[in-house]
């Protein structure tokens, strides 16, 4: 198929941090909502926003948690969400209407990854609710307070996409055994395909979406692993030290493409796109790497029938 995935060559790479990408930006008068922002890669991400000049607004299902992780970085106010209650979402979404402000930067940073088998809402799956659902139903409840000519919308996905397709005839895993591997896989491929389609919604009236993979990155996201699965995975040994420390970017390089996707220059006039490494990805190879962004997560017909498929579960369409 005919795609934009392909390098611009911006100059960064798997080594730049957030600091780097953000040098010379002036975030001031800006506001950024980042889901998810005070641990891990979210709390780099919602510092270094803040240092370049934004006010970052960090929605939260464990709010004192994020305040106390939050206290001393100027320009960070923290609300209550969460992800997997669309009611949550709703109120979050109403209480940030009601305050009149717009919004110029939102980064889908929160999610969970390879939990056991759990279910929210109406039964459903907890990764593709909590990853995909959830932040589906927050931009679309926040789309009139987001700025029209230049505001960007930034899904954070992973390599995790690689892993599987939208799982169209049992989205919510309600036959079969549950695979937390596939599941999370599914909803990283949603989190790309949300970004494809809201792109070509908002692009006419100047808004843009991206999605991307930050790295691999030890942080709390890895909280349901067993410490066992992880020595077996090659991650760490043991004693919890990492094998492998130049496979792995520390929060600062791990934050840097999604800071990149939100605010870079380079990418204006662009969107719908999948990145890495501080980069637009190509496609990946047919030989199964794990490079790049697999073709069914960029497929426009794929990335429409989704947006469907998750307005139908959320009631919620911005642009019904």
């Amino acid at each position: 198929m005919t795609t934009a995935q392909h390098k611009i060559g911006s100059g960064f790479d798997r080594h730049s941090t957030a600091d780097d990408v953000l040098a010379g930006i002036d975030l001031t008068g800006k506001l950024a909502i980042v889901t998810g922002g005070y641990s891990g890669l979210g709390l780099e991400t919602t510092r270094a926003l803040a240092e370049a000049g934004a006010r970052v607004v960090v929605p939260a299902r464990r709010r004192a948690v994020a305040e106390e992780a939050l206290a001393g970085i100027d320009g960070v106010e923290v609300d209550e969400l969460d992800l997997g209650d669309l009611e949550s979402v709703r109120a979050f979404a109403e209480r940030f209407l009601a305050s009149g402000r717009t919004v110029d930067l939102v980064i889908d940073n929160a999610g969970i990854m390879a939990c056991p088998e759990t279910r929210v809402g109406p039964g459903w799956e907890a990764q593709f609710a909590t990853n995909h659902l959830g932040h589906f139903a927050l931009v679309n409840r926040l789309w009139p307070a987001i700025a029209p000519g230049g505001a960007r919308i930034v899904s954070v996905s992973s390599t995790g996409h690689h892993t599987s397709d939208i799982r169209w005839d049992d989205p919510h895993w309600n036959r079969g055994d549950y695979d937390k591997w596939e599941a999370y896989g599914q909803a990283k491929t949603a989190n790309v395909l949300f970004a494809v389609h809201l792109d070509a919604l908002g692009k006419d009236s100047g808004v843009r979406a991206f999605a991307l993979h930050p790295g691999g990155i030890l942080t709390p996201l890895q909280r349901h692993l067993p410490r066992q699965e992880m020595v077996e995975r090659g991650w760490i040994d043991e004693n919890g030290v990492p094998l492998n420390p130049e496979g792995f970017k520390s929060p600062e390089q791990g934050a840097a493409t999604q800071v990149w996707a939100a605010t870079s220059p380079q990418l204006a006039g662009m969107g719908g796109v999948y990145c890495e490494d501080c980069d637009i990805a190509e496609l990946a190879p047919a030989d199964g790497t794990r490079v790049g962004v697999r073709a069914y997560a960029v497929d426009p017909a794929s990335a429409a029938r989704l947006w469907t498929l998750s307005a139908e579960l959320t009631g919620v369409d911005a642009f019904a």
